[in-house]
C-alpha cells in the first residue's frame, strides 16, 4: 500500500543550492558525530584510536547509512530540506523508491571509498619497497583521476542541476522533493518598516549636528523659568549676582553680558565659544562682551 502511495507521488525538482546545502549539512553532521565520538576517549590513553580510525569511522558511517538512505531514501541534510533520492533510471516519470542494489553500490561508493582511501594512506606511507612504490602511485592516479570527473561532474551539475555528485550520477539516484512546494506568500510589512526606521535614523545622523543642542535647551529653560522686571540698577545687580544664571551655583569669578544677570566665567565663556551668538537664557540679551563685575559688594551683605 505504502509503495503504491509512493508510486503515484510527481517528481518535483531541487534546487542547485538546496542539493549543495544539504551536502553541507552532511559533512557537519559527520564532523559533529565524529567530535562527539572521540570525546569520550578523552580519558583514555592517547592515540588509543589511531591505530583503527578508518574502520571506527566506517562503521559509524555505516550505521548513519542504515538510519538514513537505506530506511527512509534520504540522508540527514536532505530529510531537512524535504528532500530525497529518485531511482532515475526508471522509465515512469512518478517518483520511485531507491532498489536495494543502489541503496548498497551507496554505501560501498561513500563509505567503502572514504575507507579504502584512509587505509591505503596508512598502508603504504611507511613502505619504502619499489612495488609498494607502484603501487602507491597506481592509488594516486586513481584517486586524482576520481577529484577530475567529480570536478567536470561538478561543472555539468551547474549547468543542469541534477546529480550534484559523481556517486549519484553513476548509479542513476536524483534529488527530488518530497512533497510538493507550497507558494509561500511573502509579506513585506516588516521589511517596509525596518526601512522606514533606518531611513529616520540615517535622518537623524544627519540633521542632529546641525541643531544648537545648548541654546535650544538655554532657550527652553528660559520658556519654563522667565523672569520678568528686572532692573539694571546696582541694587537689583547685587541682588542677583548671588548665584550663576547658567549653574545655579555661586558665581566664580562673576561676569556680566550687559544684562543684570551674573554668570561664572567658565559658565559664559565656554557657551560663548560654543555659539557666537549665545543669548543670556534669563532675559534673553546678546552677549556683546564679557565684563568682570565691577560692583563691590561685601560677603555679609550678600549673605544677609
Amino acid at each position: 500500500m505504502a509503495s503504491s502511495i509512493g508510486n503515484e507521488k510527481s517528481v518535483n525538482p531541487v534546487l542547485r543550492i538546496s542539493q549543495l546545502d544539504a551536502l553541507e549539512l552532511n559533512k557537519a553532521l559527520e564532523q559533529l558525530v565524529w567530535s562527539q565520538f572521540t570525546s569520550c576517549f578523552h580519558g583514555f590513553k592517547p592515540g588509543v584510536l589511531a591505530h583503527f580510525e578508518p574502520e571506527v569511522k566506517a562503521f559509524l558511517w555505516l550505521v548513519l547509512w542504515r538510519f538514513t538512505v537505506y530506511s527512509k531514501n534520504a540522508t540527514v541534510g536532505q530529510a531537512i530540506l524535504n528532500i530525497q533520492y529518485k531511482n532515475n533510471l526508471s522509465q515512469t516519470e512518478k517518483y520511485q523508491s531507491l532498489s536495494k542494489q543502489q541503496k548498497l553500490w551507496y554505501l560501498i561508493f561513500t563509505v567503502g571509498g572514504r575507507w579504502l582511501e584512509e587505509r591505503c594512506y596508512d598502508l603504504f606511507s611507511n613502505r619504502q619497497l619499489q612495488s609498494f612504490c607502484k603501487i602507491k602511485g597506481y592509488i594516486n592516479f586513481g584517486a586524482g583521476l576520481l577529484k577530475l570527473c567529480g570536478l567536470l561532474n561538478f561543472l555539468i551539475f551547474l549547468q543542469k542541476g541534477t546529480f550534484a555528485t559523481l556517486t549519484e550520477r553513476i548509479l542513476g539516484i536524483r534529488s527530488v522533493f518530497c512533497k510538493p512546494q507550497s507558494v509561500r506568500q511573502v509579506g513585506f510589512e516588516y521589511m517596509n518598516r525596518e526601512l522606514l526606521w533606518h531611513g529616520f535614523a540615517e535622518f537623524l545622523i544627519y540633521l542632529l549636528p546641525l541643531i544648537n543642542l545648548q541654546k535650544l535647551k538655554l532657550t527652553i529653560s528660559s520658556w519654563c523659568l522667565p523672569i520678568a522686571g528686572l532692573s539694571n540698577s546696582e541694587n537689583t545687580l547685587a541682588a542677583h549676582c548671588k548665584e550663576c544664571s547658567l549653574c545655579g551655583e555661586w558665581p566664580t569669578m562673576p561676569h556680566t553680558v550687559g544684562c543684570s544677570h551674573v554668570f561664572c566665567y567658565y559658565c559664559i565663556k565656554s557657551n560663548y565659544l560654543f555659539d557666537m551668538y549665545f543669548t543670556c537664557p534669563k532675559c534673553g540679551s546678546e552677549v556683546h562682551s564679557l565684563q568682570p563685575l565691577k560692583y563691590k559688594i561685601e560677603m555679609t551683605e550678600l549673605r544677609a
